[in-house]
């Protein structure tokens, strides 16, 4: 006992030591860690595990970086590093870190650690929409803040994701401020606007990082100045209007038109005429005055031969305005010259004594205008006043009334044509002249077809989206009237059925849900038409990007993987490839997966989906592994995932030699004289740890001592029974050694075991006993395994490999393996004096039935 105790804390020792390793390997792991700038050229050297840890050095993990495997140095691939790709879940203020696994140092361990990505500026601001439209009110005032809701987003992180914005504006309208600590962006009214000065303004917004070598985005800001009512009606400073009508006008003629401006628009520039009401009850009397067109008529027949002049005050009035007024002076003249009035003859259409002409015709000749008096005028003439697109051409006394271009309905619709007579009477003096008001109407054509704002619309919507959800409002406008400028909206033919348009609205809608996987991008045709005769079309495109929603969850290609590997592959061999697919796009596509609930000697690469060995199998020990792999997508809100079921077989490689079980080689049995041929004396009972054709076991005698030709007895190849061939004789007494080659069938090379059996022929049954085992002498002339490998009685004894995880829980348990050991020893010293006792006898050997001590000489 006295030597047990040293030997116990040699142990402990040892296990302290490995202790005091692996908690230094921890310390190690924990401080690797690299960094890298994204977007680096191919073999660009990272950093380098050659000061911390001894080679050789294999990465499981070669995607993104390559490792060689003498230096440790790893450096970058092919496939650049982009940040952003990398990481798009991460805030600006989180680091992107890829975790790397490697194998390295002569035991092959595993080793995890970090590379962070490190943000360059490599991404431009960007803007949602390349036009921003504002509305702002004329009167706003100076100094008002118009937020903006048109931030721009840089994907870099750091300072390289940070955007400031500078506003072009060359008029100094506007400026740019930032709202609370945020960087909430608002325009500043600077100056004051004036609608009617100027309506619109356009702007550039840049948008710029603070980068070292910065990157900038623009957007346009169109500013439109909406009105406000800060304007009144007035009358043309030309001053008075005097006009001339003969004593016998009829009624609802055409007297003559007031025309007052107000530089508003809209409803704020409504304007309404009416009669002062100081103007006397007789021109109250004898006139009208159209209170939306400023037209004044005569109101009844006129029958006078007296020269009579009316005072005409008009005002124009609008809202919040006080009136504006313009005099009109109405001279009567005695049917005495009546001589100077016109008569019409219409050649075209007229209704109710207006010519309508359709527009976009050739000069046209409208009418025939005749001078009527008496013979005391010794000359007279017509004349159009004002620059209007007709003429007059005298012809025969008579005069044409036509058109000098093409008119324009969408330009003017209608005219008014003031004609003038000039007369001189036979004394010579002059007659004071009429006007006659002619009223012309162009009549609309369908001549303009439906105009889109846009040829080609461009928008994004969400897979998944409710039935009846409005993608977008069309709207095209004709300046045609009526039933010419009434638009209705239609699909192309071949638009599929998911898409539906309101024909009135414009209101462009899917009636089903959209699914990217089926179809990620959609071009419609709509059809603006309008209603005339014949009616006019135009066109536009509407794409439709489809959106992904991360809706499907990664799909294994089969529910369960069977993979079959040899037991003698090396480690970190590839036992087999699993497919996964995810139809979603982007992130939420990308898929990692990882082994699920497995403590078994494998690892599977995350994004390339391959199994590898990480120990040495053993098929022996664990023919089967059931494996479960989780396939998760990095979709957002929230992954999705699958599982799939892996069933790994470990196939036999002839690596077990046949073990003799029964009996030992210095084990003895006595067999009588009086022993009959054909009897089974003894079995060798042997066995193979192997499967298969590896398994299958053959005896083979391949000596004997003494050494004969022939002799008593043989061996079955197959059962390994020993029996007589033929009767024991006078010759055959002695000791008789069978040495018995034991191999199995494995291939390319089988492999074997031998044993000697020790056979007494005498004459009685008394025990014999083996002082001494035989030895082989010579060389045996058969075929044996290609290993060369001597014949001989010793037994290979394997011990499987510690693993880590063991040393790691006997080291936290290194008391209780202390006293286990100290109870081993004791159990160990003990065994080895009952042996002592027993001589060469195994513990597990099952003796032979007859044993005798018999003693012989070489």
């Amino acid at each position: 006992m006295g030597h047990g105790i040293p030997h116990n804390m040699n142990q402990a020792g040892l296990l302290q030591n490995l202790l005091i390793v692996i908690h230094l390997q921890h310390i190690i792991c924990d401080s690797i860690g690299f960094s890298i700038p994204e977007e680096q050229e191919p073999n660009t050297l990272v950093g380098s595990l050659n000061r911390l840890l001894p080679p050789p050095y294999q990465l499981l993990t070669p995607e993104f970086l390559w490792m060689d495997k003498n230096t440790g140095d790893f450096y970058t691939t092919e496939k650049k590093l982009d940040r952003e790709a990398l990481c798009p879940e991460e805030t600006k203020a989180e680091q992107c870190i890829i975790l790397l696994t490697a194998v390295v140092g002569p035991s092959g361990d595993l080793l995890q650690f970090p590379v962070i990505i490190e943000d360059i500026n490599d991404n431009v601001p960007h803007f949602e929409n390349s036009k921003i439209h504002l509305w702002v009110s004329e009167d706003v005032t100076v100094g008002t803040s118009l937020l903006l809701d048109v931030q721009a987003q840089d994907k870099d992180a750091g300072r390289n994701g940070e955007v400031h914005y500078r506003l072009e504006d060359p008029d100094g309208v506007f400026g740019l401020t930032f709202l609370g600590d945020g960087p909430v962006v608002a325009l500043v009214v600077q100056t004051a606007i004036d609608r009617e000065t100027r309506d619109f303004y356009e702007i550039k917004l840049e948008a710029i990082d603070r980068g070292s070598d910065p990157l900038s985005a623009t957007a346009t800001l169109i500013v439109t100045v909406t009105d406000v009512d800060d304007n009144c009606p007035s009358f043309s400073p030309a001053g008075p209007r005097s006009v001339a009508i003969p004593g016998d006008s009829p009624r609802n003629m055409l007297v003559a038109q007031v025309r007052a401006i107000d530089p508003d628009s809209g409803p704020n520039a409504a304007i309404i005429y009416s009669l002062s009401p100081k103007v006397s009850e007789r021109a109250k009397k004898l006139f009208s005055l159209d209170s939306l067109t400023g037209d004044i008529r005569l109101a009844q027949d006129l029958q006078s031969d007296n020269s009579e002049e009316l005072l005409l005050k008009v005002l124009a009035s609008s809202q919040h305005c006080p009136p504006a007024d313009t005099l009109v002076t109405v001279s009567i003249l005695p049917e005495a010259y009546r001589e100077l009035t016109i008569k019409i003859g219409f050649i075209g259409e007229h209704q109710r004594g207006t010519m309508v002409l359709p527009e976009n015709q050739p000069p046209t000749a409208l009418a025939i205008l005749e001078l009527q008096g008496d013979n005391s005028f010794i000359s007279s003439s017509l004349a159009i006043e004002n620059k209007v697109p007709f003429s007059l051409s005298p012809q025969n006394g008579k005069y044409l009334l036509s058109t000098s271009k093409p008119l324009d309905h969408e330009m003017k619709r209608d005219y008014n044509i003031s004609v003038v007579a000039q007369g001189t009477s036979a004394d010579g003096s002059a007659v004071a002249p009429s006007r006659h008001i002619y009223r012309v109407m162009v009549a609309d054509v369908n001549d303009n077809a439906p105009v889109f704002p846009e040829s080609h619309y461009q928008l994004e919507a969400q897979e998944n989206n409710r039935p009846g959800t409005t993608l977008l409002r069309v709207s095209a406008w004709d300046v045609d009237d009526g039933h010419n400028g009434r638009v209705t909206y239609r699909l192309g033919n071949h638009t599929p059925t998911v898409f539906s348009i309101d024909p009135v609205t414009g209101q462009l809608s899917a009636s089903a849900s959209l699914d990217r996987e089926q179809q990620g991008a959609h071009v419609i045709t709509v059809f603006a038409r309008d209603s005339g005769s014949p009616p006019l079309e135009s066109v536009a495109t509407v794409s439709i990007r489809v959106l992904d929603q991360n809706d499907n969850a990664p799909v294994f290609v089969t529910p369960h993987f069977i993979f079959f590997v040899p037991e003698d592959a090396p480690l970190l061999a590839e036992v087999g490839a699993v497919s996964v697919t995810d139809p979603d796009e982007g992130a939420n596509g990308d898929t990692e997966m990882f082994l699920k609930n497995s403590s078994g000697p494998f690892v599977v690469d995350r994004t390339k989906g391959i199994l590898h060995i990480t120990t040495h199998l053993d098929r022996e020990t664990e023919q089967r592994y059931e494996l479960y792999l989780l396939a998760r997508d990095r979709g957002y809100p929230s992954a999705l995932t699958s599982t799939a079921r892996v069933t790994i077989f470990v196939e036999d490689v002839n690596d077990n030699p046949p073990r003799v079980i029964l009996p030992s080689s210095n084990s003895c049995l006595t067999v009588p004289t009086g022993t009959i041929a054909g009897t089974v004396v003894t079995r060798i009972y042997a066995m193979d740890e192997d499967s298969g054709l590896n398994s299958e076991i053959t005896y083979t005698l391949a000596a004997s001592k003494p050494a004969q030709s022939t002799g008593p007895f043989k061996v079955d190849s197959r059962s390994g029974n020993i029996t007589i061939t033929e009767r024991l004789l006078q010759k055959d007494l002695g000791m008789h050694h069978l040495f018995i080659v034991v191999r199995d069938g494995g291939k390319p090379a089988p492999l074997y075991t031998t044993v000697w059996i020790n056979l007494l022929v005498n004459d009685s049954t008394e025990p014999c006993l083996l002082t001494r085992a035989p030895t082989l002498t010579g060389t045996l002339d058969f075929v044996l395994n290609p290993s060369k490998a001597p014949i001989c009685e010793a037994e290979d004894i394997k011990y499987p490999q510690l693993m880590l995880l063991a040393g790691l829980g006997m080291m936290l348990a290194s008391t209780c393996l202390f006293v286990a050991t100290a109870v081993l020893y004791l159990k160990r010293k003990r065994g080895s004096s009952q042996r002592n006792k027993s001589g060469c006898t195994d513990e597990k050997e099952i003796p032979l039935s007859l044993k005798s001590r018999y003693h012989f000489d070489d």
